[in-house]
């Protein structure tokens, strides 16, 4: 394993900003992290149990998606509505019972409108029953590290039990945000379901921060009257990513002011440093049986580092971690590991790849080979 050390000076830089501890001063908890890491930036009353409202349904998406992607359901899949689900309350996407759509549609009705509806009717599809896909939930929480946490339904209306915190709202839209696709979802403002149909449905998000917050491109919304004002937002700048919560907030319009102070406050103060770019060549390595002799070993994409603009000396260090390689071999194919570390603890993993493709050699190609080695004196008797 190689490992390769660079030290950041962070540049001095004095932002004119709120204090931290005035960043949420209505709301009855929040939480301020940096997306990539889970580094808590601010916090009040991170841990207090309170009724998520909405906000519920990140957990719902993140099995959804996760289902996805194991295979289980796809995109283009037909759900046929339930009188169960057909028969929600709260916001909805007006599901009629035996109504198919497709699994994309329903989680676009539950990313931008907040179906209950819509939710339900994945919930049913994916768990077999509600009940089933609640447990699925609440196992992923604990599986997560959650301990603020207890689900009792899929949509968060309120419900005895039903409850999280700020902090375990956090981690699970770091864990959501590692997806794309939740994002392509969460970033619509406005779009329609039904559309060219009799029963064509207008969606706006009920996250207005998609629409009038620089970068924000998720995630999700709550209100009940237990709850409260709720939002989870998340945004990105200049490859930094920021994930703000407050709950329990008196209306929507200090809801939004708030998780938009809190994301200032992080832009403000956290800067993106390149690493590596993905076509940095970090090592070379014989390739057993290749067309060419060496392969040129390449970040799969370029390799960013968040830093605090007015820290003091941060030692940024990386791993390689490669294994053998055979060919042939693909660009794009896994081959090993980039492992970076700042001040010696793990901050993140991003795969290497090869920088082209190579093909298995033949007889004829591993004969040339040979003879130039012994002319170039690779080879030794």
């Amino acid at each position: 394993m190689k490992k390769i050390i660079f030290t950041f000076l962070a540049l001095l830089f004095i932002p004119i900003c709120a204090l931290a501890e005035d960043l949420a001063p209505n709301a009855g908890s929040a939480i301020l992290i940096e997306a990539s890491t889970g580094e808590i930036i601010y916090e009040k009353n991170s841990h207090e149990k309170l009724a998520p409202a909405s906000m519920t349904k990140m957990m719902s998406m993140l099995l959804i998606v996760e289902n996805i992607e194991k295979g289980v359901i796809s995109w283009d899949e037909k759900v046929i509505a339930s009188e169960n689900a057909s028969g929600m309350g709260g916001s909805q996407i007006l599901l009629e019972t035996g109504e198919e759509m497709t699994v994309s549609d329903l989680f676009k009705g539950i990313a931008v409108a907040s179906g209950n509806d819509a939710v339900v009717a994945m919930a049913e599809k994916i768990g077999g029953t509600v009940e089933n896909f609640v447990s699925m939930m609440n196992k992923r929480a604990k599986e997560l590290g959650l301990k603020d946490t207890n689900f009792k339904n899929p949509h968060g209306l309120d419900e005895a039990n039903h409850y999280s915190s700020a902090y375990d709202m956090s981690l699970i839209a770091k864990e959501l945000v590692k997806h794309e696709k939740v994002l392509e979802f969460t970033s619509i403002y406005e779009d329609y379901l039904r559309e060219n149909t009799d029963r064509k449905l207008w969606l706006v998000n009920t996250n207005k921060l998609v629409r009038f917050y620089s970068g924000v491109d998720g995630l999700k919304t709550g209100y009940t009257k237990s709850a409260g004002y709720c939002l989870t937002a998340t945004a990105s700048r200049n490859d930094v990513r920021f994930i703000a919560v407050a709950m329990n907030e008196e209306d929507s319009k200090t809801r939004n002011a708030e998780v938009s102070a809190m994301l200032d406050y992080g832009f403000s103060q956290y800067k993106s440093v390149k690493l590596l770019s993905q076509n940095d060549v970090v090592d070379k390595k014989v390739i057993d049986r290749g067309k060419n002799k060496y392969a040129l070993i390449v970040p799969s994409k370029d390799v960013n580092v968040v830093l605090k603009k007015i820290s003091t000396d941060d030692k940024v260090t990386y791993d390689l971690d490669i294994k053998d390689i055979k060919a042939p071999i693909k660009k794009g194919d896994i081959v090993g590991e980039v492992i970076v570390k700042i001040n010696n603890k793990e901050y993140k993993r991003v795969p290497l790849t090869v920088k082209e493709d190579i093909k298995k050699a033949n007889v004829i190609d591993l004969y040339f080979r040979y003879l130039k080695d012994i002319l170039i004196g690779d080879i030794k008797f």
